[in-house]
């Protein structure tokens, strides 16, 4: 899998090498130590399968943060990219020129030339036009796909169809933490005051093409009062949902740094959010449990302090949400519990716990636990369900790697040839 990934990077490196990274003068990266490193780009006809191939020599990296934003998120430039471009058009209505006025004693059956003339150009452009769309509507339904222009998710009926049912909920994924008040650059777990995980979920059919990620407005800010990610089942951590149904952009400005003013220290920096990783994520059903599971994107190989937050390349927490209605251990509760409609409390049936439901994160104050797994945790969080063999049905890992393949070569484009490849990776 790393090889096929690596030398096709490096062929779309090449290929864009003559372009800058980005039409915006972007400000150097200070977080190169907790941002890890990032990976060359694959060529567009490498398969999902092609990845788990042979494997190649350590390549170049590229730092997370020229794809992410770093300290300098309240300093990004226009957020351009998330605006809802419309789309191009692909006919001119200009009016065709006036007729210029014939003598007098010309034949009245002849028609003025010019304006004939002007009339058929415009009536080929048309035709032409008319042509050009009913082809593309033809072949984005053979190819079963939808997709906005701007927008490199792309609705498939084909991919709806093979991708299982245990699979709730899948989208993209960013590890974010934050350094305590005078501490921009944490170099170990201590120097953290609070880490955070952004949800940014896609349809159930999406694969991913080309472009920036369009805002949906349906994102979740997700922070773990304890800093760190669990990597065994004796790790049991809170997780509450700080923002729900947010734009990215909504959550830009809370990852951003802010100073303030103390009567006994004066001046206080709180530095902005960093991030750490980036990648694909799935919530899925084992049958009596959900897991929340990963793959990261960038970087290509955690380090130290990646390591010290428990976060890995691949890996899976079982999760189980709070019924806000019942008592909650001291100093694991918020001073407000989630709002939920009846008929979700109707779900927990006077229970204190249930399987995380992807519908509860999208209410503000949502409590839920975290655990940790052993080794092989993706596996674990990826197991078959009897329905969806039955039906033919791809297994989750397999959706979950073709996902992450199609982001790494959407992420890698963007850096090579896309003006606001660093916005669009969170705002």
């Amino acid at each position: 899998m790393a090889g096929t990934r690596s030398s096709t990077r490096h062929a779309a490196a090449a290929g864009n090498s003559s372009s800058p990274a980005s039409s915006q003068n972007q400000p150097t990266p200070e977080k190169t130590s907790a941002a890890g490193s990032k990976r060359k780009a694959g060529s567009n006809t490498a398969s999902p399968q092609s990845k788990r191939g042979r494997k190649a020599g350590k390549k170049e990296q590229t730092t997370i943060e020229e794809t992410m934003p770093t300290t300098t998120i309240e300093e990004q430039p226009e957020d351009t990219e998330m605006k809802d471009e419309p789309p191009a058009d692909t006919t001119k209505d200009g009016e065709p020129a006036s007729a210029e006025e014939k003598p007098a004693e010309e034949p009245k059956h002849e028609e003025p030339a010019v304006a004939n003339g002007q009339d058929s150009e415009q009536q080929k452009e048309e035709a032409a036009s008319n042509e050009t769309d009913q082809n593309l509507e033809a072949t984005t339904e053979q190819n079963g796909t939808k997709a906005s222009e701007g927008n490199a998710v792309e609705e498939s009926s084909k991919r709806e169809e093979s991708t299982p049912s245990s699979i709730l909920e899948k989208g993209i994924i960013y590890f974010f933490f934050r350094g305590r008040v005078g501490i921009d650059e944490p170099s170990d777990v201590n120097d953290i005051a609070r880490s955070y995980i952004i949800l940014r979920p896609l349809p159930h059919g999406a694969k991913l093409g080309d472009g920036p990620i369009g805002d949906a407005g349906h994102n979740r800010m997700l922070a773990l009062p304890k800093k760190v990610l669990p990597v065994s089942p004796k790790d049991r951590f809170m997780v509450f949902v700080e923002k729900a149904n947010a734009t990215m952009q909504d959550i830009k400005d809370s990852l951003s740094s802010s100073d303030y003013m103390t009567k006994t220290t004066g001046s206080r920096h709180t530095p902005a959010a960093a991030p750490i990783g980036e990648g694909v994520y799935a919530i899925t059903s084992t049958g009596r449990e959900t897991h929340i599971a990963y793959i990261l994107t960038i970087p290509s190989e955690v380090n130290d302090v990646q390591d010290g937050v428990g976060l890995r390349q691949r890996g899976s927490f079982v999760t189980s949400a709070k019924n806000p209605e019942t008592a909650a251990p001291a100093g694991a509760s918020l001073p407000k519990g989630a709002e939920y409609p009846k008929e979700i409390l109707d779900e927990f049936r006077g229970r204190g716990w249930m399987p995380l439901q992807p519908s509860l994160l999208d209410y503000e104050n949502t409590q839920f636990l975290i655990i940790g797994h052993n080794e092989e945790s993706l596996d674990k969080a990826t197991i078959p369900q009897p329905e969806d063999e039955k039906k033919g049905k791809e297994e989750p890992k397999e959706e979950m790697e073709k996902l992450e393949h199609e982001d790494d070569l959407r992420v890698q484009h963007l850096k090579g040839g896309a003006s606001h490849a660093l916005i669009d990776q969170i705002s």
